[in-house]
């Protein structure tokens, strides 16, 4: 076959191809394009999911009739002044999305250059391109995107359903308005908002950006960071690990402004949590990485959500060591949706502003209106206080301890109800602890301290227990003998199939050994076998914590509840266990009321 140079209109929809893949990555660069042109409102119209009609308006700089001419060229751009690939300061640098989008759909630009009296429409068709033409607009550009795919019909069968595709749609405008909280934006169906972020202002603009698109609850348990290594700096918002989903929906990672997805970011998320969340559950987080344009390659693919880094161990070491400090620094907090799901567990389902229909009255029962003659006094009757309640002798109060329960944020021990959790008393509520969990996140952070500071101490054992497991088990764990023994754990091989345990960590006291040494070797399983100990620390203090730890069913008195109350609010990370579940649930007095109805 003879080669043969293709025709314009089929290299327009080949990198079409590759920079139009639905409804969304037209929106995307387009409102890239507003952003670029320093725009400070942003408003995006979609039909039928992007499908037969999309619009974007914006109030930037605009463009003159010669400069719409250039614009629907390909590789005409006006952001690489330099055409240094490797120094890109916009977000649009390839000139190929308004080609491309030309290429593939009905496109018309309007627009109008700041300084400028006229505004100019320019129409594609198909690749086909029209002349410009007077036009009515204000200051900005609105560019019409009509009838996507029209021009490659193969291609309409891989979108999804309308649904589907506004939903892509209103995530694309999600994660820009992130990045960029002094622009306004709106998205709308013609018919209603679907998405109305308001240009944000002040110390708190993304703070206040990011709880209109994460919600209300990240603003109330995420932890600011501010890190720099170098000349990287990651600031932005990570929420505590109690705050947690099933899936990464709401992980947004920004590369110098830009929303991008990379394997190596998500990967160091799920590092500096690791010790905190379960492997099935994901925090929110919303953080920022600003480096040197040169540090970084943007121009790795037409759709610019992937980058590579020059140094990305250094990406990596920042964005772990920044997260776990800034959680470290939380101290015992837990967030605040734990309660709020405790009191939505405890309300009576279907019972609105009192209990039976009625209305609460403070010393009484409910009141009821109508009905049958008598049905007052009989409810009235009915909800009295039993005869002689008053002459009984009232309970006891509580013993005073000569604590002050101000001076404490997680109060002074009441009492332990089934052998499994404290209640005590705070200045303004009560807080309930779950002593096992509580207790492993503690002894996990000793461990940890007391490695960091000389090494864990060892106690012997006066008979050195033998555990049986199969062969390949034992063999993992005579592997990783000498990284044990630093974490105060001695073992030998026993024979084939078994080990011997010579010391265990003084931390530990009375544990269950054979527990402990089975399952180290399951968790030894799922690592990498070229993965240092050390790398997995959390992992393995956690098992040895959960084995060590004051177990369910213990009874403790009062010096031992209080003791235990005064080293989590001493201790970071108590907050939750190593799973992300809450260690502890704080009830205000004031939620307390509106269970009984008494608010």
């Amino acid at each position: 076959m003879t080669i043969r140079r293709l025709p314009e209109t089929v290299i327009n929809r080949i990198a079409a191809g590759e920079v139009v893949e639905r409804p969304a990555s037209v929106i995307k660069e387009l409102v890239e394009n507003s952003i670029d042109a320093e725009a400070a409102r942003i408003d995006v119209t979609i039909r039928d999911g992007g499908r037969t009609f999309m619009s974007v308006t914006d109030d930037g700089r605009g463009m003159t009739a010669d400069e719409l001419s250039l614009a629907i060229e390909r590789h005409a751009t006006s952001k690489l002044p330099s055409d240094d690939l490797l120094t890109i300061n916009s977000l649009g640098f390839r000139g190929e999305a308004l080609p491309s989008i030309g290429a593939v759909a009905r496109l018309a630009i309007t627009s109008r250059a700041l300084g400028e009296e006229d505004a100019w429409i320019i129409t594609v068709e198909g690749g086909t391109v029209g002349a410009p033409e007077p036009a009515a607009h204000a200051q900005g550009t609105r560019i019409e995107v009509r009838d996507l795919f029209f021009a490659t019909p193969a291609r309409l069968k891989f979108l999804k359903t309308e649904k589907t595709e506004q939903t892509h749609a209103v995530d694309t405008i999600k994660r820009l308005a992130m990045a960029h909280p002094g622009i306004g934006f709106t998205l709308g169906d013609g018919n209603r908002d679907l998405l109305k972020l308001p240009a944000a202002t002040g110390p708190d603009a993304r703070l206040d950006r990011l709880s209109g698109v994460m919600g209300k609850d990240f603003r109330d348990n995420s932890l600011a960071i501010d890190a720099q290594r170098e000349d990287m700096r990651l600031t932005g918002f990570a929420g505590l690990p109690t705050l947690n989903r099933g899936n990464s929906m709401m992980q947004f990672l920004f590369v110098n402004g830009r929303p991008v997805r990379n394997k190596l970011l998500y990967g160091a998320l799920k590092g500096a949590y690791r010790e905190f969340l379960a492997s099935d559950r994901y925090p929110l987080v919303a953080l920022f990485l600003d480096l040197a344009p040169d540090a970084v390659d943007v121009n790795v693919h037409p759709a610019k959500t992937e980058v590579r880094f020059r140094d990305a161990g250094l990406v990596r070491g920042l964005i772990v060591g920044a997260v776990k400090h800034t959680l470290a620094e939380a101290g015992h907090r837990a967030s605040t949706t734990v309660s709020e799901t405790a009191l939505g567990a405890a309300r009576p389902e279907g019972l609105g502003g009192g209990y039976g229909g009625g209305t609460y009255r403070g010393g009484g029962g409910p009141t009821y209106g109508g009905g049958a003659t008598g049905l007052r006094e009989r409810a009235d009757a009915f909800h009295s206080p039993l005869p002689g309640l008053d002459a009984q002798p009232s309970a006891p109060a509580p013993a005073d301890l000569g604590e002050d329960i101000a001076d404490y944020p997680l109060g002074v021990a009441r009492a332990q109800v089934h052998e499994t959790y404290v209640v005590a008393q705070t200045r303004d509520g009560i807080v309930i602890v779950d002593q096992h969990a509580a207790h492993e996140r503690l002894v996990q952070e000793r461990i940890k301290t007391a490695l960091d500071t000389g090494g864990v101490q060892r106690q012997g054992m006066l008979i050195p227990e033998v555990v049986e497991l199969d062969e390949a088990a034992a063999s993992r764990l005579v592997a990783r003998a000498a990284e044990l023994a630093e974490l105060g754990l001695v073992i030998e091989a026993f024979g084939d199939g078994a080990v011997v345990v010579r010391e265990i960590p003084a931390l530990l006291g009375e544990t269950d050994i054979k527990g402990l040494i089975q399952d180290l070797a399951d968790d030894f399983a799922e690592f990498d076998e070229g993965l240092a100990l050390t790398q997995r620390l959390g992992d393995v203090c956690a098992t040895m914590a959960c084995h060590g730890s004051v177990r369910a069913g213990r009874r403790l008195n009062g010096d031992e509840m209080n003791a235990l109350l005064r080293e989590m609010e001493a201790t970071p990370h108590s907050g939750q266990c190593s799973h992300g579940r809450p260690t502890y649930v704080e009830l205000k007095l004031a939620d307390i009321e509106k269970l009984f109805g008494r608010r």
